[in-house]
């Protein structure tokens, strides 16, 4: 059973965690905050950015703030799934005889950083798969464990799609979060120059091991959600399906198809984990509503009218919470047919 010690060391670390990754990283607050509760609650990340927004530095002072090793694996269309997972070389045993032996690749490490993974191939992004939702490996016949914690976040360049794979709806759906980076304002451009300009190393200090983060994980599942947030968050998910009776004339218009049920199943531990960051003994509508953008963004298909009518997928979740948390409607005139006709 959970204790208010065990809940006051958990948002005391998190905060060192936050302070110790913000020597390495200007702005983007909210990125790193969510990016470190996908990582205590044990899920994926996708990054979306442009280049030289700080992914790299990001993963890199995540992974000394938490004292765990570091692998980079830079997708190119080339990259087979060898290259990833490992290989069976040829050695010579005592006897000098020839023995298979199995050459772990960079998939077996605590952190991994898929750098621009939808340039690689789809066979090779496929070889993330077992590891990302099973943490396991399987090559030459054998099943190899991964070592806990296992934390993947892969970066993509929304801007430069030549030469690319898009991810298919089964990869795209492992990960917790998909995460935008945008470009720095001209105060937060002026920092980072200065900060690279004395040196490009992250000093982001260990606060936590990995064991520490385990317990943490432990701790933020035993965190109550009462029914009526339970109902709400996954009243949130099948909003999001227009091929349901109960669903509005909104989402049947605009949404081409729903989130998966891994989408309330990342609501509900994601929430729990920013609760007790917190502080908080119990998640509440606020932590569901903070986290549908990171958790439905890559899970919702928009229709062609949200496409011709160039309505954003950020702008469909905001009225999709608009609606199921009762507040007001951002996008009236999209809505109700009537008030286009007042106009």
């Amino acid at each position: 059973m959970i204790t208010e010690k065990d809940i006051a060391f958990f948002a005391e670390k998190s905060k060192e965690i936050l302070s110790e990754i913000a020597k390495d990283m200007v702005g983007q607050q909210t990125v790193v905050e969510e990016t470190v509760i996908a990582m205590i609650a044990g899920g994926n990340v996708l990054l979306e950015g442009v280049p030289g927004v700080g992914k790299t530095r990001l993963v890199r002072s995540i992974g000394k703030a938490f004292s765990l090793p570091f692998s980079r694996i830079q997708f190119t269309p080339d990259l087979m799934p060898a290259d990833v997972t490992g290989t069976n070389i040829i050695e010579k045993n005592e006897k000098g005889q020839n023995v298979l032996k199995f050459q772990k690749g960079p998939i077996f490490s605590n952190i991994i950083l898929a750098d621009e993974i939808n340039r690689a191939t789809p066979k090779t992004q496929s070889a993330l798969l077992e590891a990302m939702q099973e943490h396991t490996v399987t090559a030459g016949g054998h099943t190899f464990l991964l070592e806990e914690p296992f934390f993947v976040l892969a970066t993509q360049n929304p801007i430069e799609q030549d030469g690319t794979y898009p991810l298919p709806e089964a990869q795209m759906d492992r990960f917790m979060f998909k995460l935008v980076v945008g470009f720095p304002d001209i105060n937060e451009l002026t920092a980072i120059v200065t900060m690279t300009q004395e040196s490009m190393e992250e000093h982001a200090n260990a606060v936590l091991t990995g064991d520490d983060l385990l317990a943490m994980r432990h701790a933020a599942k035993e965190i109550l959600i009462t029914d009526e947030v339970l109902h709400y968050a996954m009243k949130l998910v099948t909003a999001t399906h227009p091929e349901l009776t109960s669903s509005s004339d909104f989402t049947k218009k605009y949404i081409r198809f729903g989130a998966s049920p891994r989408a309330g199943q990342a609501l509900i531990t994601a929430g729990k984990v920013r609760a007790l960051m917190a502080g908080r003994f119990n998640v509440s509508v606020d932590d569901i509503n903070a986290l549908a953008h990171p958790v439905l963004r890559h899970r919702i298909k928009p229709s062609f009218n949200a496409i011709t009518e160039k309505i954003t997928v950020d702008t469909l979740i905001e009225q999709l919470i608009s609606e199921c948390d009762k507040k007001k409607p951002i996008l009236p005139s999209v809505i109700d047919p009537k008030s286009k006709k007042k106009k």
